[in-house]
């Protein structure tokens, strides 16, 4: 099964997240099929770089989206809107 979750990148007390597809029997930071945007937590307010698109589409083919990337998800679309 595909899921849509973050994968932590960065150093000890700077954590930034990528948001990636990869299997779910994989561990979350091994390997991944694709990257579909960045997660900033340590700025102020916290930075999110999504691609809705590619999101969408994954999620149409049957990807499970982690409840923190539905989160995300949710915040990209609604600052897309206005």
């Amino acid at each position: 099964m595909l899921k849509i979750r973050l994968r932590r990148v960065g150093s000890k007390h700077r954590a930034l997240y990528r948001v990636v597809v990869s299997d779910s029997r994989k561990r979350p930071t091994g390997r991944f099929i694709e990257n579909l945007g960045t997660y900033d937590p340590g700025t102020d307010p916290a930075t999110i770089k999504l691609d809705v698109a590619k999101a969408e589409d994954w999620i149409g083919k049957g990807a499970q989206v982690s409840p923190t990337v539905k989160r995300l998800l949710f915040k990209a679309k609604t600052a897309q809107a206005v």
